[in-house]
């Protein structure tokens, strides 16, 4: 079995308007692992997400980011969705004039063209994106409305794990999750989000609040100060930080 890391993150600094965020970041996700990272607001969670999917703006000024033993930084956005990295974002992108189902049609053909194989029938798709969505509890007709477009905050979020569960990424990056979300249909993502691990997939999940990891239970927890990780424990840590708050750890690592 091949042990190369899924993703390996040495000595990262990225900038946003000339302006630090990432400082020495450093992290490894292998397959087959979740990992959590919280912080407090500003701390530079969704810069990282932003600096791994590839988005305008965010510049990496040193350090090396490898994606399946790879240099993800030659990459471009759309080369590191083809490699099978996602992101469910905190604020979902609206698109107006492009249905959910044609949207997914098309990024599936694209990612299975880029790996050598025929595009997916027509039939087996529907089948495949219908079930998923009675999974979610996601109306059919919601597939066939503009990509998000006047959906409520949860129909985007359950909208984005659909993706999820149709591109089937080996590294998906969860930015906020369960931002919008109420308890039942918090139950209801994570049940979609769990069905999709398997020892070759992983997930990065990005949250200020330990509720979502009740659902997506991590293997590992890391806390994220000033633009880096400063501590690195199981899931108890993020018990640890539900009781005790962040300060600590910003006054440590000011």
């Amino acid at each position: 079995m091949d042990k190369t890391p899924l993703l390996e993150i040495e000595d990262l600094c990225a900038q946003v308007d000339n302006k630090e965020i990432i400082k020495n970041f450093n992290l490894t996700i292998n397959k087959g692992e979740i990992h959590a990272i919280m912080g407090p607001n500003g701390a530079g969670k969704s810069t990282l997400s932003y600096v791994l999917c590839g988005k305008d703006g965010y510049e990496v000024t040193s350090g090396n980011i490898r994606f399946k033993g790879q240099n993800l930084l030659d990459m471009n956005v759309e080369q590191r969705a083809r490699a099978g990295l996602f992101l469910i974002m905190q604020h979902p992108v609206e698109i107006p004039g492009v249905s959910a189902t044609t949207f997914l049609k098309h990024a599936v053909n694209d990612i299975r063209k880029a790996n050598n194989l025929p595009e997916i029938e027509t039939m087996d798709f529907i089948k495949d994106i219908k079930n998923i969505s009675r999974n979610l509890n996601l109306d059919n007709d919601m597939l066939k409305r503009s990509l998000n477009v006047s959906f409520s905050g949860g129909e985007k979020k359950r909208m984005e794990a659909l993706q999820m569960s149709v591109l089937k990424p080996c590294l998906s990056i969860l930015d906020e999750a369960d931002s919008g979300l109420d308890i039942d249909a918090l139950k209801t993502v994570a049940k979609q989000i769990n069905s999709l691990k398997d020892e070759h997939k992983s997930m990065l999940v990005i949250t200020h609040f330990q509720r979502l990891l009740n659902y997506i239970e991590p293997d590992f927890v890391h806390i994220f100060a000033n633009g880096r990780i400063v501590k690195s424990g199981d899931k108890n840590l993020a018990i640890e930080l539900e009781q005790n708050g962040y300060s600590q750890y910003i006054k440590e690592n000011a």
